[in-house]
């Protein structure tokens, strides 16, 4: 029998308080958008895609428990086809977890041409989601 104890990754990577150098201000998830649209792989694209509105473009599917199951990117919102979440989204979508470091995030986004992250807690709930441009605005990452 094993019996695991959380150590200071697992505090982090839930978002918890961390101090020293590489403080919680430093990490994702100080700029999370936590208000990122999300829905249940049941619903229709078409009223995900109302719900979700310009601003977005992108919706989070997620079980009733909260873990992220897939991502409805634009193309599937504005296609106007009448499926479910589940039959539209793009499965595995890339995670991190809020105790990424914000630097390390922005040039690995910069590199790879990434726009947006989704972010999740180690056991794999939606915490939110870090957009590129929120890097950008944040003083504490230069983005060349």
């Amino acid at each position: 029998m094993y019996h695991y104890v959380g150590g200071k990754a697992d505090w982090g990577s839930f978002g918890l308080p961390l101090e020293g150098k590489a403080d919680s201000s430093t990490r994702v998830g100080s700029i999370t958008r936590a208000d990122a649209p999300r829905c249940l792989p049941g619903e229709l694209v078409p009223a995900v895609a109302e719900r979700v509105g310009d601003e977005w473009q992108i919706c989070v599917v997620t079980n009733e428990d909260g873990v992220v199951l897939g991502l409805l990117g634009r193309q599937a919102l504005r296609s106007g086809k009448s499926v479910h979440a589940e039959d539209a989204m793009a499965l595995g979508p890339r995670t991190i977890r809020p105790s990424a470091r914000r630097d390390a995030i922005a040039e690995r986004m910069r590199d790879e041409g990434i726009t947006l992250l989704v972010v999740t807690h180690s056991d794999g709930v939606l915490v939110g989601v870090v957009r590129r441009e929120d890097l950008a605005a944040d003083r504490a990452v230069a983005l060349p």
